[in-house]
């Protein structure tokens, strides 16, 4: 039997913040007016939107989506608003645009502030009015579509600095929607990850997944997340496909895809002095103190790592190859807690 209620879009987790989302959109979702939605990368912007979408009385019709950054400012004004045959070279044919695919529906523009004045004029009038022109024609074209707009920029702030229109914000802004990034709800990072995992392991074909060892959701419970969600996903899913053993909890996460001692870009390793060289130089090398040159040696290091990683300790733990709390305890043996702190 068909389901008289759609399918909402995967959203999870358990937080506060996360919660109060939720709730807020539940709110909005059946009311036709513009929304906003914004947040950092990552955060699941565009799944906020499908609900918004799938909770309103339009969930039975289309939901069209367009990235704004994706095309130049001529192509997307033509996905906008579509254009008539002979409107420029190669257009051979009418075509109907995103507004007019929409109709009755929902239309999702991500990535809003990257569109041109020009353009963001036209999306104005078909907010205001509902309706609007193809490229190569006059004769104007109604359409009833709600508009459900995204951007990872701070709207007011570009709008005063001239970069967005201050009246389609004032029109879209009927209601804003912030998501939260995954650093401001960590209660939600190991049951998406667990929920990642385990689709992963399904997909390989394991009888089950038996979860992250307590070191590893540590790890992630303690990591920034500067791509959010879908930073989590790729680190979750490739921690599963890299563990070896399905039948022991997952113990080994990586962060950074990238890291390798073969790096592009990374400075070469010091080579060791050919034999014979400065020989006088290294049989005259002596301490007295063989303790006290390891310890500077070791200060030296740390000092180095956290200026590399501009203070960021959980960086510079993980380019030394330590463990936060095991880098914390040695910046705390070579009093350097509060100097990092400071530059935190």
């Amino acid at each position: 039997m068909a389901s008289s209620t759609p399918d909402l879009p995967p959203l999870i987790g358990q937080s506060r913040p996360f919660l109060e989302l939720m709730e807020q959109a539940s709110r909005a979702a059946p009311l036709d007016r513009p929304i906003l939605i914004i947040g950092e990368r990552g955060t699941g912007k565009e799944l906020i939107a499908a609900r918004l979408h799938y909770l309103s009385g339009r969930w039975e019709r289309p939901l069209v989506k367009l990235n704004c950054a994706a095309l130049p400012e001529t192509l997307l004004e033509t996905e906008l608003f579509g254009h008539e045959a002979g409107a420029f070279t190669g257009a051979v044919r009418r075509r109907a645009g995103r507004f007019e695919r929409a109709d009755g529906g929902s239309l999702f523009l991500d990535e809003i502030a990257n569109a041109p004045p020009a353009v963001q004029e036209k999306i104005l009038r078909v907010v205001e009015y509902g309706e609007f022109e193809r490229v190569g024609s006059s004769a104007t074209i109604g359409c009833d579509v709600r508009v459900i707009a995204a951007a990872n920029v701070d709207l007011p702030t570009e709008a005063a600095a001239g970069r967005f229109r201050l009246d389609l914000l004032d029109r879209l802004a009927f209601d804003v929607l912030t998501v939260p990034p995954l650093r401001a709800r960590p209660d939600d990072v190991p049951v998406l990850a667990e929920h990642f995992a385990r689709a992963m392991a399904f997909d390989m074909g394991w009888e089950r997944f038996p979860g992250f060892a307590e070191p590893a959701i540590a790890e992630m419970a303690t990591y920034p997340w500067p791509g959010n969600v879908r930073e989590l996903r790729n680190v979750a899913e490739r921690a599963v496909y890299r563990w070896p053993d399905p039948d022991r909890p997952v113990a080994a996460v990586q962060f950074d895809p990238f890291e390798s001692p073969y790096r592009l870009g990374e400075p070469p390793a010091p080579s060791a002095e050919p034999p014979g060289r400065d020989a006088a130089k290294t049989t005259a090398f002596q301490t007295t103190d063989f303790e006290a040159a390891v310890g500077r040696f070791e200060r030296e290091l740390l000092e180095r790592a956290l200026a590399a990683a501009r203070y960021n300790q959980k960086a510079a733990a993980r380019s030394l190859g330590l463990g936060y709390h095991q880098f914390r305890n040695r910046l705390r043996r070579h009093d350097l807690l509060k100097k990092a702190a400071g530059h935190g």
